[in-house]
């Protein structure tokens, strides 16, 4: 077991991070050489944590991110093959499928569904999600042909018209021989009846289809549109995934490879499927902060992930919160996936004055050109913003910028582009503010779209948000994150040392899980109980089926034995469509309870009179893994001597310049306090202590700022 390295990776849209974990100390010492590449943290039992991060795409380069940075932590050269017993385990996320369906890049896709509903999908629910718009652009189909298929049950089961197998078969051939090899079949009442799709996928199979996406096994529940939906998403990213799944996994021959699916739970590659991969990258950062904010803690936690070009936020309080129904790119999704709230904000966001009042976005700079302090003559960006406010200072930022990526950011244009742009201002409104109020003004803007993202996913839904903690990551957050908190009423941030690979770091945290889930339809009675628990306990054994087993053939598996099941029940009333999700229990009356008290909350009232329908049930099998353990650090100077500042710089805050120490993170001790407004840099990112805030080291490391009342 010893000197193999466990590999966490996340391959963003501009980076790719990566956490390793191992007890090399071959490794350790020659990746000290060059701490400005790695960042390494030693962690209990002569273990070691690796930080790196590299470009994502780089095809001059390498092929593939994380098999480069695999290879740059071992040591080992473009051609040399990474040696398997170097490696025990690699966990990762990735946004190639949801890339794929942003940009409609998927595989081309023939859709079966029953005669008579050629258009069904195409139709949809007919929303106008903008109401006054008058030229309404749909999003454009994922499926390239239609066949429709002469066959139907009825909402019973007795069979209308069997289906016809010849006609099919022509279908399929003429589909096939025009090069299409990946087909969703979705027919009526399919996911109780599944008879007719099975006939046809053998049909499928014969012909050579090489992705059949059957929809009584990708989305078993009813509701004929977003179960066809959730199926043709499947079938048009899987051949994708599976293309970028095997790639990976030939550079690492007999290594353990899984992957982050959107419901925060790890899978095994060859399991990995179109459907579970939208939210892969996003998911681990939900995970990372949610595993260390419990570790630090606390169970109430709102998760701020803002990076370059976006922001997401989401809600814990207890356990993860799962939507069932989803639209992501215009495509409409029935599967399990975390509640992530994204909003186009982040540190890349551009900043313009339409004539009469201040903009934020929702356009970005991107990393190229960039903000315009990155010296690539890009436009005015939330990141300058915070330059001009002299909340971040070029000394503290890598110099990667200019022509041979060696120079600082430049402060110069920034002040000049804030100058032009106030007198613009003044011109334009007779308004006349300082450059550096025109900066903070749109800073403030940019928080209140932020805070609103949040309010969403909090005070929307009947939780008090003063309760709970920020949790912030990613590059951008910790500029902000007070100003933010100051927004809502919140009291405490949470920042993480590893907050700027927390999505990476989260691969290594989450656990392996399984989920199953059925239609019922029925209504709630004591008597359906016995019904229920039969059922679930065929989708746990189905479940099972997907887990790990204890050992390997080589004997190198990490699961550790503890498991959990967790059973869940989708409860409406009758003749509504509001599905709210409850534990199962044997009686009635406690989920009823459990039901009206999530009602009451979400929507303000209940309807004692009606019902209860189950609409569907699912059941969640959960294996625990071993994740990496985290130093405690103790305090080597007397508690009396405060901490060392750098220097102090200029910061403008609160509608004035204040003198502000600048502390740099690896220089505090356990129980160091800060009090506002201060500048804290780490390698990775900067934190803004406001006025009326102080921050505090724990022993785990973790930064805690606390407002001051």
């Amino acid at each position: 077991m010893t000197n193999m390295l466990k590999v966490f990776a996340d391959r963003g849209g501009t980076f790719t991070d990566i956490v390793a974990v191992t007890d090399n100390q071959a490794i350790i010492n020659r990746l000290s050489q060059h701490q400005e590449r790695f960042l390494i943290v030693s962690l209990p039992n002569q273990q070691y944590l690796i930080v790196y991060k590299l470009l994502s795409e780089n095809p001059e380069q390498y092929q593939d991110a994380v098999i480069q940075g695999i290879r740059d932590i071992i040591g080992l050269d473009r051609h040399q093959p990474i040696p398997p017993e170097a490696i025990e385990v690699v966990k990762m996320g990735t946004t190639v499928a949801t890339n794929a369906l942003l940009e409609r890049h998927g595989d081309r896709v023939v859709l079966l569904i029953t005669k008579g509903f050629k258009d069904a999908l195409r139709i949809g629910y007919q929303n106008r999600p903008n109401i006054f718009a008058r030229h309404i652009i749909l999003p454009t189909m994922l499926y390239e042909q239609v066949i429709e298929v002469d066959e139907r049950y009825d909402a019973k089961g007795n069979e209308l018209t069997p289906v016809n197998i010849e006609q099919v078969r022509k279908n399929l051939q003429t589909a096939y021989n025009t090069g299409i090899r990946s087909c969703a079949i979705v027919f009526m009442h399919g996911d109780r009846y599944p008879n007719h799709e099975q006939q046809v996928a053998q049909i499928a199979q014969e012909i050579g289809l090489t992705q059949i996406s059957v929809s009584h096994q990708v989305s078993p529940l009813m509701k004929l549109v977003s179960r066809g939906d959730t199926t043709v998403v499947d079938a048009y990213l899987t051949p994708i995934l599976r293309r970028y799944v095997n790639q990976v996994a030939s550079q690492l021959p007999g290594v353990r490879l899984m992957f982050m699916k959107s419901d925060g739970g790890l899978t095994d590659a060859q399991q990995f499927q179109g459907k579970d991969s939208i939210l892969s990258g996003p998911a681990g950062g939900i995970v990372g902060a949610v595993q260390t904010s419990k570790r630090a803690g606390f169970d109430l936690v709102i998760t701020f992930d803002m990076g370059g070009t976006s922001t997401d936020v989401a809600h814990f309080k207890g356990e993860y919160e799962r939507q069932l129904e989803s639209e992501i790119a215009g495509a409409r999704m029935r599967v399990p996936v975390l509640a992530i709230n994204t909003i186009a904000a982040g540190g890349g966001s551009i900043l313009f004055f339409d004539g009469s009042s201040y903009r934020v976005g929702p356009e970005s700079a991107g990393s190229n050109p960039g903000p315009a302090c990155y010296r690539r003559g890009g436009p005015l960006a939330v990141t300058d913003a915070n330059v001009m406010l002299g909340k971040i200072h070029p000394q503290y930022f890598p110099s990667v910028f200019g022509v041979d990526g060696n120079l600082p950011l430049d402060k110069d244009i920034v002040i000049h582009k804030f100058t032009q742009l106030a007198q613009d201002i003044k011109n334009a409104t007779g308004n006349s503010r300082s450059p550096e109020q025109v900066a903070a003004g749109f800073i403030a803007i940019a928080v209140e779209n932020m805070a609103n993202a949040i309010k969403k996913i909090s005070l929307q839904r009947g939780y008090d948000v003063t309760r709970y903690v920020l949790c912030c990551f990613g590059g951008a957050g910790g500029q902000v994150a007070c100003l933010i908190a100051d927004t809502l009423g919140m009291k405490k941030i949470f920042l993480h040392p590893y907050a700027g690979v927390l999505s990476a770091y989260g691969m290594g945290l989450a656990d392996f899980r399984a989920i199953r889930e059925s239609g019922v339809e029925q209504p709630l009675t004591q008597e359906l109980v016995p019904q229920l628990q039969q059922l679930m306990q065929v989708l746990e054994t189905q479940a099972r089926q997907e887990l790990p087993l204890p050992t390997d053939s080589a004997g190198k598996i990490e699961a550790s034995n503890e498991e959990d099941v967790v059973r869940k029940l989708n409860l409406k009333y009758e003749g509504t469509n509001s599905i709210l999700t409850i534990n199962f229990a044997s009686d009635v009356a406690v989920m009823r309870q459990e039901f009206e008290v999530e009602h009451k909350s979400r929507y303000g009232f209940i309807q004692i009179e009606k019902s209860l329908i189950v609409e569907s049930t699912s059941v969640e099998v959960i294996q625990k893994m071993d994740t990496p353990e985290e130093p405690l650090i103790t305090r080597s100077s007397s508690l009396n001597k405060p901490p060392a500042s750098v220097e102090t710089v200029q910061m403008f805050t609160a509608d004035q310049w204040h003198d502000t120490p600048v502390y740099r993170r690896e220089d505090l001790q356990p129980e160091d306090h800060i009090n506002g407004p201060a500048i804290i840099v780490e390698k990775i990112s900067t934190i803004v202590v406001e006025p009326e805030w102080k921050a505090s080291l724990t022993e785990r490391n973790h930064l805690v700022l606390q407002r001051v009342d």
